[in-house]
């Protein structure tokens, strides 16, 4: 039998690992296998570090999904991915309830609601996201100077319980890691024997113009009385929201969105502000009447979210084959990076995505299961 061809995944966040997963299950194993090559992981594998860096921006996510209208072509394209990821997240609870996800209720609150969220109706909403139950609230339910709210059936993800969990499925069906900081793309087509095709998900994309940083602060607290996730858009175009982590994994409350800070040390200002807006918010997350009290700061959180103006790449890079043999450096590559802020609730649309070009690199269709959103 030949040796398999190897499939390099680069990257251990969200979206190389529900890649890396997906692959697994469509691929025929005796021909391929797949290495994921990371210089974070959510869990220690030997050799790793078990510390998460800012840019490690899986660790860090609240992870809750909150759709957006489809009002461009590009979150008409996230839209789609959204939808398929949040059946996924479904068929996980019912057949891996411990993995890490719950479905709760997402609560919506606008102050200045541009007009594609005053034109969602429920038909709208289910139809872009898939997404139960959706209901605008009625005057008499808003306070302030809140214009629109509204709530629908959710999805609430602890982050580092569900990615470790996603790690260890890919260990237990055969998936294979290394621990490297790569400073190309091009380098993993060298890191093991008969490679035939890279997948890019590092996030940033290794110098990508396109590619920047969108800082977020928030605070890890101790509020366990929430059961909804909240969102608050202010009208001078902050934010607040509440996103608790099941699992026993406290309630995140923040944040900020600072494109292009690489500050990295948390601001305890920045922490009042927070914990302060916050406040008038926590008591919508909880079924419990009265005050929600004052939690108690576990931590507080600093990662860069990958943005990429345009959106996210996901696309074939057919490099030179005619140097392939030479130097390595003509291995095709699909490109999967600059999720920004929403890479829980598109992974696995997005993993999908990868997949079906995957299969048109290998043009080996007959050892594929058919995969499409």
């Amino acid at each position: 039998m030949s040796e398999p061809t190897t499939i390099v995944v680069i990257g251990a966040g969200i979206i190389g690992l529900t890649t890396s997963l997906r692959l697994l299950s469509t691929l025929n194993r005796d021909k391929f296998r797949i290495l994921v090559v990371s210089r974070e992981w959510p869990t220690s594998i030997p050799g790793a570090p078990i510390k998460h860096s800012v840019n490690y921006a899986s660790m860090w996510a609240g992870a809750h999904v909150r759709p957006i209208p489809a009002s461009t072509p590009q979150l008409a394209r996230e839209a789609r991915w959204l939808k398929y990821t949040a059946q996924v997240f479904e068929e996980q609870l019912r057949n891996t309830p411990s993995i890490g996800v719950t479905r709760c209720k997402g609560i919506e609150l606008l102050e200045a609601p541009p007009a594609e969220y005053e034109q969602q109706t429920a038909e709208s909403f289910y139809s872009e996201s898939g997404l139960k139950s959706y209901r605008k609230f009625d005057s008499m339910e808003l306070s302030g100077d809140v214009q629109l709210g509204y709530e629908y059936d959710t999805y609430c993800i602890n982050a580092p319980v569900y990615c470790a969990n996603l790690l260890r499925s890919f260990i237990v069906q055969g998936g294979q890691c290394i621990q490297r900081d790569l400073t190309s793309e091009r380098e993993a087509s060298s890191i093991a024997q008969n490679v035939g095709l890279v997948i890019n998900a590092s996030g940033m994309g290794f110098g990508d113009e396109k590619c920047y940083p969108i800082r977020g602060q928030t605070v890890l607290t101790d509020f366990s009385g929430a059961t909804k996730t909240v969102t608050k858009q202010s009208k001078d175009g902050s934010w607040s929201f509440i996103i608790p982590r099941f699992f026993d994994g406290g309630t995140v409350i923040g944040g900020t969105k600072e494109p292009r800070n690489y500050a990295i040390e948390p601001l305890l200002s920045t922490r009042e502000s927070l914990l302060s807006e916050g406040s008038k918010i926590a008591g919508i997350a909880t079924d419990l009447s009265g005050s929600s009290g004052n939690p108690k700061v576990i931590a507080d959180i600093v990662g860069r979210r990958p943005m990429r103006e345009g959106g996210m790449r996901v696309e074939i890079e057919q490099c030179n084959n005619t140097a392939r043999d030479a130097q390595n450096i003509g291995t095709p590559i699909v490109h999967a990076y600059g999720a920004g802020g929403r890479g829980f609730e598109l992974s696995w649309g997005i993993a999908a995505e990868v997949a079906d070009l995957v299969e048109t690199v290998l043009v080996v269709k007959d050892s594929f299961i058919p995969s499409k959103l």
